[in-house]
């Protein structure tokens, strides 16, 4: 489709702002892929391990927040987690109804073996830091004004 068609059929699939950022996310994930192979990790898998990594411990709640999923969802990845005996799971001591999750030695070592990913990312990328970050910025206020307009959606509903 010509350029200038794009610009005035806003139906156009090549101007769609939700195909750019979904390829993106797919064809971003395929380049973790091998990255994370050697460590027996899938991408939302590594995701969770970041987070407890950066954070320690964490509710279910607060991991899925972290990782901007429902509990319901990250319940089975956890699960998963700890199957490869990286993570275990309990009470809290404070609130026994909070689902805890903990790194184990194991999940604690991994962090070594998975400190070469961010850069290998970028070498994979031939992008810079600093361009990243731009495009980073870019992607959250995406997802801020996505969430507020989800908000206001939902608030209007229930009127």
């Amino acid at each position: 489709m010509p350029a200038d068609a794009l610009a005035t059929d806003p139906l156009a699939v090549e101007a769609q702002l939700c195909l750019a950022v979904s390829a993106a996310a797919r064809a971003l994930v395929s380049l973790y892929r091998p990255l994370l192979e050697p460590l027996g990790l899938t991408h939302p898998q590594y995701l969770a391990m970041l987070a407890l990594w950066q954070h320690g411990e964490l509710s279910l709640k607060q991991l899925a927040s972290h990782l901007e999923l429902e509990p319901a969802t990250t319940s089975p990845l956890v699960k998963r987690l700890e199957a490869l005996g990286l993570v275990s799971r309990g009470r809290g001591s404070a609130d026994e109804r909070l689902l805890v999750i903990t790194l184990t030695d194991r999940g604690r070592a991994m962090r070594e073996d998975a400190v070469g990913i961010p850069s290998a990312m970028l070498d994979d990328l031939q992008m810079t830091r600093e361009t990243l970050d731009g495009i980073r910025a870019s992607v959250d206020l995406l997802l801020t004004a996505s969430k507020r307009a989800t908000s206001s959606t939902a608030e209007s509903a229930a009127r």
